[in-house]
């Protein structure tokens, strides 16, 4: 892994931001951000002046009046999301809001992962319709799906599609929409809303809005932001970069979390140890995102919704159990699969440029899983697959950053049958007639695309000594929250500091702590699932090394406790 320390020019005393300290202003700098309003709209999120009206959404109007008239007419409307940690709290959102509002006649309707897939289904929908559906509302899913929209319409009932996912295109670059009553998606070529990088849950949200704005149903202004705690799930879950819009959702919505009366969170997140007023986006990414999604990998999708919705003690805790077990379940049937996968590579001779590999066995629902645990330890594409539901070979590939799996569908899509996805993780379906002759086809492409795998420097903000380690230098940190995707954690270089001790902790001793001194302090640094040979120099007790860490505050034993969070050793 290569490393680069951000080197920023001396700012002049009169500068935009001379009244930040020190670290605030590299950590602004080093994000891009080098006047005094662009720091305040980033540090101080403001929800009335830094969100969008949802009206400049193409159709939101229209959407908003057919929900109304719905409502009116008192018509059966259908909520359908998709099966993810973006579409489950999406789907809950809106029955969330036509329950605040008292509108009961309502269903929830997620497709199922293994037998069903993403998207709308013509099966499913003609079953929704003929149970009375008159209006379909879908959520994180629905751009592409002409032939269930088709349906729902000759079947005498009406769509409005919410989503964030691109649109097929047509022949001279056109959107190819459905023919829905209303196509809410921000990334429509035709919207002009000023931010198009909402996740699922965050376009279903500003239809709520767009309602709430038509119609206040005697409800108190502003009731909605209750509903940002789904919102914050989402957008933290659904790797959308949180700035602009994103950045307002996800910082209230961890507000909100921190307060959210929802007795299934709160039952989760007592299970999980997680101390609910001190709510971090780590522990929404790795604690609640895996729970929410391990109920659709493991063939329960209503469960993470029925957890989302309940207001029942007892059937809470029950679901929180049930969702846990299957995370479990989940987590070994993924450690077994990638053991299985190494076992087989330590028998073949040879070097894989991308890696292809499959078995009629394995669930491609747990397959992105593995496929990103091997491309971290390996750094290059991975493919694998195993079969549907619906007797499909199907899978999941990621990727490190330096080649993008759609440019290499892309280049092999004679050999699949259906591919999509993002730069560094997406899904392919292939016939079992062309199985055999994926990988070939994929390396090819790769050395079509790129002579050599190799990762761009990772950005370090800083250099520190063990005595920034404090408080202080925490709370100016805490000022950037919430971290993820274009907002990355900080990251700190700790020159020439010496190993005082270390040990392998956890009930399988899997995770690996350093204690750390220099000539100021001491300070503890972990990693988790590391052993000491996986970083780029070994530590060892009584050497000094050169330690990459970001900086972080746990709540282990009920008080704050600073230390490091190992990236590296170089």
């Amino acid at each position: 892994m290569k490393y680069s320390v951000q080197k920023h020019p001396i700012l002049a005393n009169d500068h935009d931001l001379a009244h930040f300290p020190g670290l605030v202003q590299q950590l602004l700098i080093s994000r891009g951000i080098t006047t005094k309003k662009q720091a305040e709209v980033f540090l101080c999120p403001d929800y009335d002046q830094h969100t969008y009206d949802p009206f400049l959404m193409k159709d939101m109007d229209k959407a908003v009046d057919r929900i109304l008239q719905a409502i009116d007419a008192k018509e059966k409307i259908v909520i359908y999301s998709d099966y993810d940690a973006d579409g489950i709290p999406g789907g809950a959102l809106l029955a969330s809001f036509f329950k605040k509002v008292g509108y009961t006649n309502i269903e929830n309707y997620i497709p199922h992962r293994h037998h069903e897939g993403f998207g709308m289904h013509l099966e499913a929908v003609e079953k929704l319709v003929g149970n009375g559906a008159q209006l379909v509302v879908s959520v994180d899913c629905g751009i592409a799906d002409h032939d269930a929209v088709n349906r729902i319409n000759e079947l005498g009932a009406e769509v409005i599609i919410t989503d964030h996912h691109l649109a097929p295109q047509t022949e001279d670059g056109k959107d190819h929409l459905p023919k829905a009553c209303a196509v809410i998606n921000p990334k429509r070529r035709d919207c002009e809303y000023p931010f198009p990088m909402l996740c699922g849950s965050g376009v279903a949200y500003k239809l709520v809005q767009g309602i709430l704005r038509k119609r206040d149903f005697g409800m108190k202004k502003g009731i909605e932001k209750w509903l940002l705690d789904l919102v914050g799930i989402a957008t933290l879950s659904d790797m959308v970069p949180l700035l602009d819009e994103n950045r307002v959702f996800a910082y209230y919505g961890l507000y909100v979390l921190k307060r959210s009366p929802r007795i299934g969170l709160r039952k989760l997140l007592k299970k999980i140890k997680v101390n609910q007023r001190h709510l971090t986006e780590d522990d929404i990414s790795f604690m609640v995102t895996p729970r929410i999604n391990a109920a659709s990998r493991m063939d329960a999708p209503h469960k993470a919704l029925e957890l989302l919705l309940t207001e029942d003690e007892v059937e809470a805790g029950m679901l929180v159990d049930f969702l846990h077990g299957l995370n479990e379940e989940r987590k070994g049937v993924v450690a077994s699969t990638v053991k299985e996968i190494k076992r087989r590579l330590a028998k073949e001779d040879k070097q894989h440029k991308v890696l292809v590999m499959g078995s009629t066995k394995w669930k491609p629902s747990l397959l992105g899983l593995v496929a990103g645990s091997l491309t971290e330890e390996f750094n290059i594409p991975v493919f694998l697959w195993g079969k549907n539901g619906d007797e499909t070979l199907k899978g999941s590939c990621r990727s490190p950053e330096s080649v993008s799996v759609v440019d290499l569908m892309n280049e092999s899509k004679d050999v699949l049958l259906q591919f999509g996805g993002h730069n560094q993780a997406g899904g392919f379906s292939v016939s079992r007639d062309k199985i055999h002759l994926l990988e070939e086809a994929l390396t090819n492409a790769f050395m079509k695309i790129s002579t050599e795998v190799e990762r761009d420097p990772v950005r370090i903000d800083a250099e520190l000594s063990l005595a920034d380690v404090s408080h202080t230098t925490s709370d100016l940190i805490e000022q950037f929250a919430p971290f993820g995707l274009g907002n990355p954690k900080p990251l700190f270089l700790f020159k020439d500091v010496e190993v005082v001790a270390m040990k392998q902790f956890g009930k399988t001793k899997d995770h690996l702590e350093l204690q750390l001194k220099d000539v100021n302090r001491r300070a503890t640094a972990i990693a988790f699932f590391c052993e000491p040979e996986r970083l780029t120099v070994t530590p060892v007790v009584g050497k000094k090394i050169n330690m990459v860490a970001s900086l972080e505050k746990s709540f282990f034993r009920g008080r704050p406790e600073l230390r490091l969070r190992i990236i590296d050793s170089i």
